[in-house]
């Protein structure tokens, strides 16, 4: 005889999962945020010798340079946004670049990302923004799918991007 346990509907209850804030960047999260930009470098095997100071600097300063967006749940931080403006002199449109897209591995695939997009995309209305840009890597086909479906539309890099360092 097949035996089955009837749910625990106040136990479902205590282990539902907590409630997912997305917000802009406080002072009080440079610590955990710092960690999630180090996390997402690694991901892409790169090193992250950027300093709480430096990002301090960047989100809190005198000229503000980047918004951060973060994704909180249960009191810690288990995603993140960067956004930089940027600007296409031709037509005169502003834009932003969604420069970071993280959320903790375990916590991908339940829609942390996508309302992060959503943020974000609120994020550069709110600054007189024409339009969201993004970048993946070319084999990221992950990340391509992802930003495809959040109605993203590829457009192809053409020519070289050249950089010198200053100082």
């Amino acid at each position: 005889m097949l035996q089955t346990a009837t749910p625990n509907l106040h136990h479902l209850a205590s282990v539902r999962a907590p409630m997912v804030t997305i917000r802009c960047a406080k002072p009080r999260d440079l610590p955990e945020l710092r960690e999630m930009v180090v996390e997402l470098a690694a991901h892409h095997g790169d090193a992250a010798p950027l300093t709480s100071e430096q990002l301090e600097r960047d989100l809190f300063g005198r000229a503000p340079w980047i918004t951060a967006l973060v994704a909180e749940a249960g009191g810690q931080l288990i995603g993140y946004a960067i956004l930089v403006p940027q600007y296409r002199a031709a037509e005169g449109a502003r834009g932003m670049e969604l420069h970071h897209l993280f959320v903790r591995p375990a916590h991908r695939g339940t829609g942390i990302g996508r309302h992060l997009v959503a943020k974000a995309r609120e994020q550069a209305r709110m600054a007189g923004c024409e339009y969201l840009a993004v970048s993946a890597a070319t084999g990221n086909f992950q990340a391509h799918r992802f930003y495809e479906s959040e109605r993203f539309v590829p457009r192809p890099v053409t020519g070289m991007r050249y950089m010198q360092k200053l100082g």
